[in-house]
């Protein structure tokens, strides 16, 4: 093979002999050399493969399923007391509304109008049951009927429950046992227990009644505004994404998927939401890659670099 000192000896030759002319050798002499000047062939383009992006696995989640409930507190019980004599005149009005009473005290004291002044005796309207009294309606003066509107009412025992009216989905899912935290503002928070759950709802509203009895406090009163968070068990069937992996377009909520390193979205169906996770309950398997903090400025098809990041930091 001829190599590149013998080339440079033999166009030195051809020049001192033949002058310039000699320069223009046949090119078969050059393509002795051609393979191995180009034998590497040319440098390829660079292949880009996207922008990196953090992404995390779809998986199987534990929820606890709550329902969340605003309603009034009213009485538990609430006994009405009304005279057992027509006729009579309310002479003495003996308790007031808030008043703590026992069963057998006396409420009231009523009087024979008819009667001559000094004769007779008065009549005591006397406490059905110990507790509270809700309402006071008695007046002096005026003559006490059982047809008329009671006298007093009373809060047995003091005790009052949260009542809330409820869609038939949220009246599906509760049932009387099921435990419960409730809050009311200047009170905080107490622990309660669903004691009532309707059986049937309104016609006109769809709504049915719930009843959530509270722990014992003095500083409840009937008529407070009370919101009640109630635990209605654990569901662990369905897989869950972080709450920032949700996008949020016409069509409904979206999750961006990597899959062969292309952007995929997809609209999901959502469920229950806890420590930052939420259920998605159709749309994403378990397994899939999703965009750990999805942005609007991915779009199906873009080609990415898949970095996959811990749960645990997602979110921080």
């Amino acid at each position: 093979m001829t190599t590149s000192k013998d080339m440079t000896m033999f166009i030195r030759s051809r020049i001192a002999k033949f002058g310039l002319a000699a320069l223009f050798v046949p090119a078969s002499l050059f393509l002795v050399e051609a393979p191995q000047l180009f034998a590497a062939g040319p440098p390829g383009p660079k292949v880009s493969k996207g922008a990196a992006v953090s992404v995390t696995k779809a998986k199987k989640t534990c929820f606890d399923d709550m329902t969340e409930i605003t309603g009034g507190l009213v009485p538990k019980d609430e006994v009405l007391v009304r005279p057992d004599r027509e006729g009579y005149q309310i002479s003495k009005v003996l308790v007031e509304a808030g008043a703590n009473v026992n069963a057998g005290q006396a409420l009231a004291q009523l009087v024979n109008p008819g009667a001559q002044q000094g004769s007779g005796d008065p009549v005591s309207v006397q406490a059905p049951v110990a507790g509270i009294i809700g309402k006071a309606s008695a007046v002096v003066g005026t003559v006490a009927s059982a047809r008329a509107e009671p006298l007093f009412q009373i809060i047995a025992g003091g005790e009052l429950e949260l009542s809330a009216q409820i869609s038939t989905k949220s009246l599906a899912k509760l049932a009387s046992g099921l435990p419960a935290k409730i809050k009311v503002v200047g009170v905080g928070e107490l622990p309660g227990r669903v004691r009532f759950v309707s059986k049937t709802v309104d016609s006109t509203t769809q709504l049915g009644e719930v009843r959530v009895s509270i722990s014992f406090d003095d500083r409840l009163k009937a008529g407070m505004f009370g919101r009640a968070i109630i635990n209605s068990g654990q569901r662990c069937d369905r897989v869950a994404v972080p709450l920032s992996a949700l996008l949020y377009g016409e069509e409904g909520s979206v999750v961006q998927v990597v899959r062969d390193e292309r952007i995929e979205s997809r609209i999901v169906a959502t469920g229950l939401q806890s420590e930052g996770n939420v259920e998605i309950r159709q749309g994403i398997a378990e397994g899939d890659m999703v965009v750990a903090r999805a942005g609007a400025l991915l779009r199906d098809g873009d080609q990415v670099t898949p970095v996959v990041v811990d749960d645990s930091v997602i979110g921080k």
